[in-house]
């Protein structure tokens, strides 16, 4: 995507939402992915936070690394999927814990 963008929707501190309980649309692994995926949100016009937070990864040897959290309003979580999927992402999936 090439051009300026003038969309509403960026990222937001968690205080922006109130009270409102955000769903986990997507766990960025890397930074690479996690600023592609902020630039696409943003792009899109989605209002989304972003938290860091830890995971356990490994098969053979588990361990604690952090990860990027990404969380949206349940009002925009199937535009949002729908989108993520559309740009090849694969958003999580909270009846797979993943």
């Amino acid at each position: 995507m090439k051009g300026p963008c003038y969309c509403e929707g960026m990222r937001r501190e968690p205080e922006f939402f109130g009270h409102e309980e955000l769903d986990l649309l997507y766990m960025a692994r890397r930074l690479r992915e996690a600023l592609r995926l902020e630039e696409l949100l943003t792009r899109s016009g989605v209002d989304y936070c972003v938290e860091t937070g830890e995971y356990t990864g490994g098969l053979l040897i588990r361990r604690e690394l952090t990860g990027a959290f990404f969380y949206v309003a349940p009002t925009d979580l199937e535009r949002s999927r729908t989108l993520l999927v559309e740009n090849r992402f694969k958003p999580y999936d909270a009846s797979r814990g993943r």
